[in-house]
């Protein structure tokens, strides 16, 4: 016999229980007229049979595919350079196991991408979704508002134009300490290194360099970064061209924080003597570089616990949730 054959029916599960197999399909499909002992003799007969349901068939019925899209807003290439990706990831596909929902993956980081992942959505295969690094102005946002498919963001979306729940690290005040704090310690001429504007990370962390520096932030003393370690390299380098004089430098990420320091050794500087260096994030690559790095630490696990907390009450039927914003910690190595 065929494994598919030998395979247990929901005609096995209703025999066994001693249940008619509209209580079995009643059962499985959370239906709240099933009585605790129907339930019960339908839950020990599928261990029994070891019978697996069909989510094909039981997403006719529930009309719910079982299954979340997250979306990446970067290149591939980032996926795998950064590992603050992977943490997302993992915490996701933990807390979606725990109600049996599996997580798919997809890039959305050229309009070939972005085309594929609206098809995916039109096509109903998914329940919710989750965004990370959405940039603002993304057409994808306005596709699912269409399609009103329940969706959180994985950070605020710069500008306010959609009102998408999130859930996120406090940026602005995270930058506004590190620069203080760098500021308290004696640096006289502090610069910075950004992401990308039209993410949530890269204005807002600026955003709060600027508030404690004020008019002393001025354009030489900012150059801009892709979130890559190649990037802050460039930018340190940049930086050092036209403000020789830079003694400190906040760094919006922790790649490009690793970048900045191979860039200071290029030229010479010592870290911290010289130069000062902070990054954000307190990801694996802080305790990586040569000093270790003084940088923000992020509750990055309790931000993606937080953003599958949200996206699963929409989908359980919650009209509104309420977006919700983590403190981070300074955490003071040798670099600064």
């Amino acid at each position: 016999m065929s494994p598919r054959a030998s395979r247990p029916t929901i005609h096995d599960v209703a025999r066994v229980a001693g249940v008619s197999r509209g209580t079995v399909s009643r059962a499985l499909n959370g239906d709240a007229y099933v009585s605790a002992a129907a339930l019960a003799a339908v839950q020990r007969a599928v261990a029994e049979t070891g019978y697996v349901v069909n989510r094909a068939a039981r997403s006719l019925v529930t009309r719910q595919t079982g299954s979340v899209l997250m979306v990446l807003s970067e290149p591939q290439e980032k996926l795998f350079e950064d590992p603050n990706y992977s943490t997302l990831m993992r915490v996701a596909m933990r807390r979606l196991a725990e109600r049996d929902i599996s997580l798919v993956m997809m890039l959305s980081g050229n309009d070939g991408d972005r085309d594929r992942v609206v098809r995916y959505v039109r096509g109903g295969h998914c329940d919710g979704v989750l965004l990370v690094t959405t940039h603002s102005g993304d057409p994808l946002l306005d596709e699912l508002s269409r399609q009103h498919i329940p969706a959180v963001t994985c950070g605020e979306i710069p500008g306010g134009r959609h009102q998408v729940p999130f859930a996120a690290a406090d940026d602005r005040g995270g930058a506004q300490r590190v620069t203080q704090y760098l500021a308290d310690s004696g640096r006289r001429r502090i610069a910075t290194i950004t992401g990308p504007l039209d993410t949530p990370g890269g204005l807002l962390r600026l955003e709060g360099f600027c508030d404690v520096l004020g008019r002393k932030a001025t354009k030489k003393l900012i150059a801009y970064g892709d979130w890559t370690r190649r990037s802050g390299e460039l930018a340190m380098t940049e930086l050092l061209d036209r403000s020789p004089d830079i003694d400190a430098v906040f760094v919006g990420n922790d790649l490009m924080a690793a970048g900045a320091l191979a860039a200071l050794r290029a030229a010479g500087r010592r870290v911290p003597e010289d130069v000062a260096v902070a990054g954000f994030d307190d990801s694996s690559v802080a305790m990586s570089t040569h000093p270790l790095l003084t940088t923000m630490r992020q509750p990055l696990e309790q931000v993606a616990e937080e953003t599958v907390r949200l996206l699963l009450e929409l989908i359980d039927g919650a009209e509104n949730v309420d977006s919700v914003v983590l403190p981070t910690e300074l955490i003071v190595r040798e670099s600064a």
